[in-house]
């Protein structure tokens, strides 16, 4: 392995923009991709079974001609990349699949150019399958196709069934490969999360896996009240911060219809809001800021202000597909320029008309904010949204809305033209700041008569 593939991507040893979903040591993808490369090829060439959910994911796939013409290209495009041995065909992605889809997300062991043990939890190990197929225009093709996503959700809905069971909680552990290992904690608790057993509700402190009876109850931990608390609840003019999330984008004026699929990603109201021309009639001319979670993150959602719940929609979409890009822009703050990485975070502002999401509208009590919509996004992985709240719902500030289970995901709020917002500098004064849950991130002002 030459020195340029080991150092291929990465900037620095630390991450903010793709924390959670590529490794800040380049040695631990390096790692991971090596292992699943080997275990695709091994599979492929010793023609093992295949899972029954993977079996399943093939042959469906198999049905459909166009589908494996593209998964073709898609290797063959991937082939083009210098320098990155990575699976090649789709026979051996169906055996890499097979080690993932039976197990938990684990912490990845591997070591530095100096033989020393290094090591990170990977989040999304599935993700990191599709992460550069995805960065193609056979993938672009293929991954936005209605009946592949049918057929891919079918695959990672018998994953998350696994992920339910006692047996998912075999890496939540404090030894070396644990994601309660010394090294693990310190970034479940980095970007100001805290200490792990005083942020979060632990079932059992003392049991090596915390009490927590599977890999999704990990997941969807809850938060104790005590370490995020509502900054002065009752000033009804603050909007609060419904994920633990990294900011990304913020834009005023957003139209009803724009040209989301170009470079700038311009976000459409009517695609966004599950193409409602009514729903998206009342957000024309208004705000909408988005943050995205990592894999580390709580993946609760929470109401955002006081209000009641008007109505909530789920809306299927996409898993893996990405605008498909030239790789990473010169002021990237983690990936070198050109790098092919990490699409996916560079397609924030897609994914939302693309992605499967919950909109929640909420219509505040205070009338300065008027009507508001939280929209969960699903990234990757199972990424299921799970809405636990319903219409005629009164919520308050911090109230839990629903959550993400089992992968990565990013979030939305949709003001309207009537709400004079003024965002926290702690949102608008560092690049893709890091904001906890219940934190403030904007302000409102009396509207205009």
């Amino acid at each position: 392995m030459s020195q340029n593939a080991l150092y291929s991507y990465a900037k620095s040893r630390t991450m903010s923009r793709y924390a959670g979903w590529l490794p800040s040591r380049p040695e631990v993808y390096r790692s991971f991709m090596h292992v699943h490369y080997h275990i695709g090829k091994d599979g492929w060439q010793a023609q093992r079974a295949h899972e029954p959910a993977v079996a399943e994911f093939a042959a469906s796939i198999r049905k459909h001609p166009d589908m494996v013409a593209l998964f073709d290209q898609i290797f063959k495009q991937v082939a083009q990349i210098p320098d990155l041995k990575t699976i090649k065909s789709f026979e051996e992605l169906l055996h890499a699949m097979d080690s993932i889809v039976t197990s938990p997300p684990k912490f990845h062991i591997a070591e530095d150019e100096h033989g020393n043990p290094i090591g990170e939890p990977i989040g999304v190990p599935m993700y990191l399958l599709f992460d550069l197929l995805s960065n193609t225009s056979a993938g672009y093709d293929l991954f936005r196709m209605p009946a592949f996503n049918e057929i891919l959700k079918t695959l990672l809905n018998e994953w998350g069934k696994f992920l339910t069971t006692f047996p998912s909680a075999s890496s939540l552990h404090d030894g070396d490969e644990g994601w309660f290992s010394t090294i693990a904690l310190q970034q479940l608790e980095s970007d100001g999360r805290g200490e792990f057993n005083a942020t979060y509700v632990v079932p059992n402190p003392s049991e090596p896996h915390r009490g927590y009876t599977s890999w999704d109850a990990f997941f969807t931990r809850e938060v104790q009240p005590s370490a995020r608390p509502i900054l002065k609840p009752e000033d009804k003019s603050i909007i609060h911060s419904a994920c633990e999330s990294t900011v990304y984008n913020i834009q005023s004026k957003v139209k009803k219809h724009d040209q989301f699929w170009l470079k700038t990603q311009a976000y459409s109201l009517y695609d966004i809001l599950n193409k409602n021309d009514e729903d998206a009639d009342k957000f024309v001319g208004g705000t909408i800021y988005q943050a995205f979670l990592s894999p580390l993150d709580y993946h609760r959602w929470h109401a955002p202000v006081d209000g009641e719940i008007v109505k909530t929609v789920l809306v299927p979409g996409s898993y893996y597909a990405v605008l498909p890009d030239a790789g990473a822009p010169q002021d990237d703050p983690d990936l070198k320029p050109g790098d092919p990485h990490g699409a996916l975070i560079r397609s924030q502002g897609w994914l939302t008309v693309a992605a499967a999401r919950a909109l929640i509208f909420i219509k505040a009590d205070n009338p300065d904010i008027g009507l508001m919509c939280f929209v969960g996004i699903g990234m990757a992985e199972v990424s299921t949204c799970d809405i636990t709240v319903k219409q005629g719902d009164k919520v308050k500030t911090g109230d839990q809305l629903g959550m993400f289970h089992f992968g990565g995901s990013s979030h939305a709020l949709i003001f309207g033209p009537q709400t004079k917002i003024t965002f926290a500098r702690e949102v608008t004064e560092k690049q893709n700041p890091h904001l906890l849950v219940n934190s403030v991130i904007a302000q409102v002002s009396k509207a205009e008569n």
